[in-house]
């Protein structure tokens, strides 16, 4: 054990530090894959991947890990670190006592499946082949059972998993709040049904060129305040971001030749997530704790970004002209018909092309499904047909494939299990945070009608961003509004706004 106290504490950073590295190559290496890496070398990069993640995993639940928490947890000791290094230290801790359970050889088994399972994932939505996907699923399942048995079963076992994105977070809570939320929302999407004033969509259907696409989801992230020096854009099967450190942080896009709005609001999304990696305070760089407090919450800043602002009319009325050069002839129509056809509300197969207020039934089935799978043991043999009656139940669709059903969705290929009920709760925080944020930043829909950005992206910065993983989400949620967590501001967002779009009642 450590001499002292200075000891422990240095040895324990340079440990954090150390995991760090190894989570940035690591990063790299996914990034690389998910991207274009040669489809023959897939295998081998699994490989790759699954041993540097089997040293990693050695780093964080070494025993001189552990005894170097113990002195610094001592009464004495932990009192007299500073704010970061307590924070450091109980979320180690808490990572420690979850890892420490899982025996390494289980774990780097698991990190190859996973990312062989990912590859092949991407072949069989391409190929709509799950019955060739289906034994990876079932592996992945398995595993993931394992673990839930060697951490210990919380109240259910789909607490467990959800715990790891959203701590704290219970089936029990959100069983209330999305049964609350379907509750006002089913209603409210069926008065949109019955609207005659339904907006007209025609106008998106047409051919939009892919350069062009990438044009201007270039300089719409240019204009949020991404920073093209600590980052790229790039084209995935599946949109998302990864943050390496504040100074690389990279996204992806998915360009669609018939849909000029997937790219864009794609892109939008993922810009949402770098510009809250991009600008995490510098003392917390090389740290466990430079990323974001939850996924929750990082879901809150891809939605604010995506639907508050570039869904609205005033960011429309000043990007539309812009829009509309990169595609002349394309686009003849006026800004209020160009942001009511963006925001129609109209069951759809396809959840990342949802509408914001039928989003929420996406994920909540997902949700459903989970609970299936881990509390009452459903089987990956049973779920695309599970999949298909709760669309038709929840949204009045049936998938006519499998890779518009149940395939879709990266996640649980890569074993995110627990993941998707983030996407809401990110909706419920955008719309809290974008409540207090319209009293507290004066003329706040005056900037984004006039593209001034950056007062927003700061306002956001000095109140989320920086904190990185400092605060806890419940720690930040109610720093930023002055309350916890309130789904009404959600309900009472999209009322007005589609109140308003078809002139409801």
């Amino acid at each position: 054990m450590p001499a002292n106290k200075d000891e422990a504490l240095q040895r324990f950073k340079e440990n954090v530090s150390k995991i760090k590295s190894y989570e940035e190559a690591l990063g790299v290496l996914y990034w690389d894959l998910r991207t274009g890496a040669p489809r023959k070398g897939m295998d081998h990069r699994s490989e790759v991947i699954g041993a540097l993640s089997g040293d990693m995993f050695k780093l964080s639940t070494s025993p001189e890990l552990g005894e170097w928490l113990e002195t610094l947890e001592e009464k004495n000791v932990y009192g007299g670190l500073s704010e970061i290094d307590r924070r450091l230290v109980s979320e180690t801790r808490k990572e420690y006592d979850r890892s420490v359970k899982i025996p390494p050889k289980l774990y780097q088994e698991y990190v190859v499946l996973a990312s062989q399972s990912e590859s092949k994932w991407e072949e069989a939505k391409a190929d709509n082949d799950y019955a060739g996907f289906q034994p990876y699923l079932e592996k992945v399942i398995a595993y993931t059972n394992q673990f839930i048995d060697l951490w210990g079963p919380k109240d259910t076992r789909y607490d467990t998993l959800l715990d790891q994105y959203e701590p704290g977070m219970t089936v029990s809570e959100l069983d209330r709040v999305f049964g609350g939320l379907r509750a006002k929302l089913v209603p409210l999407a069926a008065a949109i049904a019955a609207s005659p004033h339904q907006p007209d969509t025609s106008f998106l259907s047409q051919r939009f060129d892919k350069p062009a696409q990438k044009e201007f989801s270039l300089y719409i992230l240019n204009e949020m305040g991404y920073s093209f020096e600590a980052g790229r854009l790039d084209e995935s099967v599946h949109p998302f971001a990864t943050g390496l450190s504040p100074g690389d942080v990279r996204i992806t896009t998915r360009y669609l030749e018939n849909d000029v709005t997937s790219a864009l609001f794609g892109t939008i999304h993922e810009g949402g997530h770098a510009l809250y990696e991009q600008n995490i305070m510098e003392e917390l760089i090389g740290t466990t704790l430079c990323t974001g407090t939850s996924m929750g919450i990082h879901e809150s800043q891809s939605r604010f970004w995506e639907n508050v602002i570039g869904r609205s009319r005033p960011f429309w009325e000043r990007y539309f002209g812009e829009l509309q050069k990169r595609f002349p002839g394309k686009l003849d129509v006026n800004v209020d018909q160009f942001y009511r056809g963006n925001n129609v509300v109209k069951p759809s197969l396809i959840r990342i092309e949802a509408d914001e207020l039928t989003y929420n039934l996406h994920i909540i089935i997902r949700y459903e499904m989970e609970k299936l799978i881990f509390n009452e043991g459903a089987k990956a043999s049973d779920l695309p047909a599970i999949w298909n009656e709760k669309y038709k139940e929840y949204l009045g669709i049936t998938p006519p494939s499998d890779a518009e059903g149940v395939l879709q969705d990266v996640h649980w290929s890569g074993g995110a299990f627990g993941y998707f009920p983030s996407y809401s709760l990110g909706n419920m925080y955008a719309a809290q945070i974008a409540d207090t944020m319209e009293r507290e930043l004066d003329g706040f829909w005056s900037l984004v009608g006039r593209g001034e950005l950056q007062p927003i992206k700061q306002w956001l910065t000095e109140r989320i961003y920086r904190y990185g993983k400092l605060r806890t989400p419940s720690e930040l949620i109610e720093s930023v509004t002055g309350k916890p967590l309130d789904p009404q501001h959600l309900v009472t967002y999209l009322t007005n706004k589609y109140t308003d779009i078809y002139k409801l009642q």
